[in-house]
């Protein structure tokens, strides 16, 4: 039943930084993990962070050290702060929520990353 509303997508360049947000229609409180994943042109959707409650985050091998995934309780929105972005991090960014075993998707926002 939770609606999830992406924002933040864009075009940048090589070593630039962007900052996607996931609003939710719910408390996130009320959700056990949100998280990102992105589908690059030709590939399979791949998760790239997510957020349990209670704070535990995980991240993808590929984004360690250069994504930050957070949540802001007041706000109901889950954040992916990207550093140094590479050509190859170029995906449709998918939010996803999951409640009670039911998955929910946002509809998702494109990131593009130029050389």
């Amino acid at each position: 039943q939770v609606q999830l509303v992406e924002s933040g997508g864009g075009l940048v360049q090589a070593g630039g930084s962007l900052r996607l947000s996931c609003a939710a229609s719910r408390s996130i409180l009320s959700l056990n993990s949100m998280g990102w994943y992105r589908q690059p042109p030709g590939k399979q959707r791949e998760l790239v962070a997510d957020i349990n409650i209670g704070g535990s985050r995980n991240y993808a091998d590929s984004v360690k050290g250069r994504f930050t995934i957070s949540g802001d309780t007041a706000k109901n929105t889950v954040y992916l702060q990207m550093n140094s972005l590479k050509p190859e991090d170029t995906a449709f960014y998918y939010c996803k929520a999951v409640r009670l075993g039911v998955i929910v998707w946002g509809q998702g926002t494109q990131v593009t990353v130029s050389s």
